[in-house]
């Protein structure tokens, strides 16, 4: 690595008194004004008032003059923040390294991914092997002047001669999906629209792909409208969209979702059911081998979740978590699918198990997860243990993709201080070799990462990880930034964030708590987060707080929080349950109103990990931690920065309009509470490397300010 070039840091100051540290703001805040509406819902004759309603109509004249209104108001606040533009300069410079993503082989050629440093967004590129010059197959940042259409999605057919490949505009979830020929690096005419949460699955001969899509929206409902009644279509390539295939839908049910992908062999289609951001799906499948066969529902119960690996013939392997929430690899025989008849290949163990792959003949390679970093095992055919893969030490491993065929495979392994670095892995000798290592201007050795357990407020044990400077001093005023998420089965691991390392560069402590919700330690872990066991979330980040406080790591004068969607709901409902804990907090894209979060796009889909408001015995539990809801005028907030975006239409900006307004109002002292609300940007993802880089200098110059850096 080399040697980072000399960059000021500020002494950390001792603070006191008010949580605005007694300092002037950089200029004087009067809020923009916010009408309020005289609207009261019934929920099961519980009355409850929503005088910021309108803000729901993003695209009503009075709600942009609100968004002008309040973006002059932060833009200009955040302007003049004094360490701003020093911490966007080394920021950039940071970000100025070539980033890879791993290669994977398909019809005899290799493609990965690439970016320069700066680009907007990652180039893709093609070699006929991995000695031969690559060349540029499809390069997004074309596509738009500012770097807003994002690719969003790629398949290769598996002869190597065609991609499917979808677009992404203003970080919307909605894909367009092209056909492009890869000798040629030329698109076809194919153009296939309304597909979301969609991939593209080649049938064997490349003629065509199966994808995933909604009927299209009512005008102006584009971005907001429910997404109901998702179908399993088949596109055949050189044909109109038109002319595609219903291949399944389920009329009676609007809230399942269809998904199919085509084996390895060709020779079935496997259609996997969602239902809402539950885990468990059903499985179904076609024999593409006869045009007449009927689609057989092998697994026709949301009990389980269910991950298809591979098959032998009519035998399937599959991945599930039925009698074992930490899951378990067995064997299933078509012709006696009975689970009484199942064949347990590799048994539950005490970590969690995230996937399993089939590749070098017959072998298995199972990735887990033991205290939120990654282990890697191989197995053979009959389950039989083969050993470990080494890993260069605690983080996330990824990868080992490729053909059953294959004897190689890559993955990528990152950790906090340890950039993603791409290695081979040969399974004939079980040694891993570095592939590509990215080079950082700074010098890692400085800092040191440290995973601790807590108690939370029930005494369960609570993981989290800890990064700053080794040269810390434990006397209570290290500016500290906790990020949690904690729910929908996500599991929070270790991995390099050029931001995150700016912050400890900056002398800041970063610490990632791993609470329940997620899937760190399996179903049961989601399961003690969700629905009525949501509080528990809330509790697991606040004892996080108060461990970093009682151990000196910190204290509430130089302690902020930050969290993201479900993460930005965390945030919102722990400043309003906690507010004298934290200095500052940062809010993005969040579910602020919980009551009213299923009547929008995919919102609906949420409520099998929340709950909704239409159900009498979800209501109050939903009113009691709304982070809308449960504002108290004259509290104490910390100063505050929300984030969203005008193109979200997954977390529909109305959210963070509506609580913004709310807390606005609501706020008993000089600390700020400011929106900031990015255009032509959706919920996060695509977003172009500018804009990333001009958030991240905001946030981290308002934490700067407030928590006295």
């Amino acid at each position: 690595m080399k040697r980072a070039s000399i960059v000021a840091v500020l002494a950390l100051l001792a603070l006191g008194g008010c949580r605005n540290q007694g300092q002037e703001s950089p200029m004087p805040l009067a809020y923009p004004a916010a009408a309020k509406v005289d609207v009261v819902d019934d929920y099961h004759g519980t009355t409850v008032a929503d005088p910021y309603r309108w803000l729901e109509d993003v695209d009503s004249e009075q709600t942009r003059a609100w968004v002008a209104a309040q973006n002059e108001l932060t833009y200009g606040y955040l302007a003049k923040l004094p360490a701003r533009e020093r911490i966007k300069q080394r920021l950039t410079e940071l970000w100025d390294y070539p980033k890879y993503g791993a290669p994977f082989k398909e019809g005899g050629r290799y493609f990965f991914s690439k970016n320069t440093g700066l680009q907007n967004q990652s180039v893709f590129y093609v070699q006929e092997s991995l000695d031969a010059e690559p060349r540029v197959l499809l390069d997004p940042n074309t596509l738009s002047e500012d770097g807003t259409v994002a690719l969003a999605g790629m398949s290769i057919a598996r002869d190597g001669k065609k991609m499917a490949w979808a677009t992404s505009v203003s970080g919307s979830d909605w894909q367009t999906w092209y056909v492009r020929d890869i000798d040629t690096g030329k698109d076809l005419t194919d153009k296939v629209e309304w597909s979301k949460f969609s991939g593209a699955s080649w049938d064997e001969k490349g003629e065509g792909f199966y994808y995933s899509r909604y009927d299209a929206p009512a005008a102006g409902e584009d971005l907001t409208g429910t997404n109901f009644f998702q179908k399993l279509y088949y596109h055949k390539v050189g044909t109109p969209q038109s002319q595609d295939v219903l291949v399944y839908e389920r009329p009676d049910h609007q809230d399942w979702g269809i998904g199919g992908d085509v084996t390895e062999s060709g020779d079935y289609l496997i259609i996997s059911i969602w239902k809402g951001t539950s885990p468990q799906n059903l499985l179904f499948y076609k024999d593409l081998r006869d045009p007449a066969a009927k689609i057989v529902e092998l697994l026709g119960e949301f009990e389980a979740e269910y991950g298809f690996v591979e098959h032998d013939g009519g035998v399937f392997y599959l991945t599930t978590d039925l009698d074992a929430p930490r899951k378990r690899l067995v064997a299933v025989d078509t012709a006696n699918p009975a689970k009484d008849a199942w064949f347990e290949l590799i048994p539950q163990k005490d970590i969690t198990l995230q996937g399993v792959g089939m590749i070098n003949g017959d072998e298995f390679v199972a990735e887990y997860m033991k205290d939120a970093h990654s282990v890697v095992y191989r197995f053979d055919h009959h389950g039989s243990p083969l050993g470990e893969v080494a890993l260069p030490g605690l983080g996330s491993a990824g990868g080992f993709g490729g053909h059953r065929a294959d004897t190689e495979s890559f993955y990528t392994f990152t950790s906090f201080l340890y950039p993603p670095t791409i290695f081979k892995y040969d399974f004939k000798t079980g040694v891993s070799t570095v592939f590509r290592e990215p080079e950082i201007d700074v010098d890692l050795s400085d800092y040191a990462t440290e995973q601790v357990f807590y108690a939370s407020k029930d005494g369960t044990k609570v993981p989290m990880f800890l990064v700053h400077r080794k040269d810390i001093e434990l006397d209570g005023k290290n500016p500290t930034l906790l990020y949690g998420y904690g729910g929908f089965n996500a599991s929070m691991t270790p991995y390099f964030s050029i931001s995150r390392l700016q912050w400890v560069e900056m002398g800041g402590v970063f610490a990632m708590a791993n609470l329940r919700g997620g899937g760190e330690y399996g179903e049961e872990w989601h399961q003690g987060g969700m629905l009525k066991n949501k509080q528990n979330v809330f509790d697991d980040f606040i004892a996080a707080a108060e461990w970093l406080i009682a151990e000196k790591y910190t204290s509430p004068a130089h302690l902020a929080c930050q969290g993201g969607s479900n993460g930005g709901t965390l945030v919102g409902a722990v400043i309003n349950q906690r507010p004298e804990l934290f200095a500052a907090a940062l809010p993005a894209v969040g579910v602020m109103d919980m009551l009213r979060f299923h009547k929008f796009t995919i919102g609906w889909a949420w409520t099998s990990d929340y709950g909704s408001s239409e159900d009498p015995e979800m209501f109050p539990v939903l009113r009691a931690y709304s982070p809308y809801h449960n504002l108290k005028d004259g509290t104490c907030y910390p100063a505050t920065l929300i984030t969203t975006a005008d193109h979200d239409d997954r977390v529909v900006p109305g959210h963070s309009f509506k609580y913004a307004a709310r807390i606005q109002e609501a706020q008993g002292c000089d600390n700020p509470v400011l929106i900031r609300i990015e255009t032509k940007a959706g919920h996060g993802g695509g977003k172009p490397t500018a804009k990333i880089i001009e958030e991240v200098a905001d946030e981290w110059a308002f934490l700067a300010y407030h928590l006295g850096m």
